[in-house]
């Protein structure tokens, strides 16, 4: 697990690191041991791996024109949050995944539940949400992007990304704290259809059915139609290979792995708009 070294990110932001200067702006860890924070947030203007590493490598224009980008200044007031909170690494998908290798990027996927489950923190990132409190209501005019909720809500990935951490901090567009997954657990049930006590205890109960936790992502949007099943992965435990470009396939193959796994007949009761009825 490649974790970013916040002290390095902000040494190098406020200008305390110099340029040739041998310096791990990311560090490897056994995730089973490790201890971090970790982000949750929607794809904007992102910096990626190769970019972040070359940043105290690279000429200053090169520096500067990647220090501008929205990705990068999340990086900054993550790692600042991090800081402040006592931690000394964080995880944050956009830079700390080397999509160039195929296999990194199938086992960071697969274990990507496991990785929000094991954070110490997870920081959800709203920027979409100017007020310094939660929304406690539709508003189809702020986010006309959604569902009436904030964007967050609405796409494929940040559903594990809300059920598997056992502590979640939400921040607005400006990084202003507006609350917490346990005291906010019954407005999140109220958006999201996930039932209070999974939200609470942030594990997926054996009495569930396939179907029911299915629907909860009937509404969420992926840009790459494989990531709607690759979002689910670690939601119902099991492991696929990584295939970009088998298209409606990976839903198919989840399907199967699904069954092989659990046993559970009832995704075949789900339909798409996030309904399900009982086979029997």
């Amino acid at each position: 697990m490649r974790l970013l070294n916040v002290q390095v990110v902000l040494d190098w932001e406020n200008g305390m690191l110099h340029h040739g200067l041998p310096t791990n702006v990311f560090e490897d860890f056994d995730d089973k041991t490790a201890t971090y924070a970790i982000l949750s947030h929607r794809w904007e203007d992102e910096v990626n791996y190769d970019e972040m590493t070359g940043l105290i490598k690279t000429n200053e224009y090169y520096g500067n024109e990647v220090r501008q980008r929205t990705g990068y200044k999340k990086i900054i007031k993550s790692c600042k949050q991090a800081v402040q909170d006592g931690h000394r690494c964080i995880w944050i998908d956009t830079c700390c995944i080397d999509r160039r290798s195929s296999s990194e990027l199938s086992e960071a996927i697969n274990s990507m539940y496991r990785w929000y489950r094991k954070s110490q923190t997870c920081y959800v990132y709203l920027h979409d949400v100017e007020d310094t409190v939660f929304p406690t209501r539709q508003d189809f005019h702020r986010f006309d992007n959604a569902s009436g909720w904030p964007e967050w809500f609405s796409h494929g990935w940040t559903l594990q990304e809300l059920i598997a951490p056992k502590q979640i901090k939400f921040f607005n567009k400006n990084w202003v704290f507006i609350g917490d997954k346990e005291g906010l657990a019954m407005m999140l049930e109220k958006i999201t259809r996930i039932p209070f006590d999974v939200l609470k205890e942030g594990h997926i109960p054996r009495r569930l059915c396939t179907a029911e936790i299915m629907s909860w992502a009937a509404d969420r949007m992926t840009t790459r139609v494989e990531d709607r099943a690759y979002s689910l992965l670690g939601l119902f435990g099991v492991n696929m290979p990584i295939l970009y470009g088998e298209g409606e396939k990976a839903f198919q193959r989840l399907q199967v792995e699904i069954i092989r796994v659990s046993g559970n007949l009832s995704i075949f009761a789900w339909n798409p708009k996030g309904q399900f009825h009982q086979l029997w």
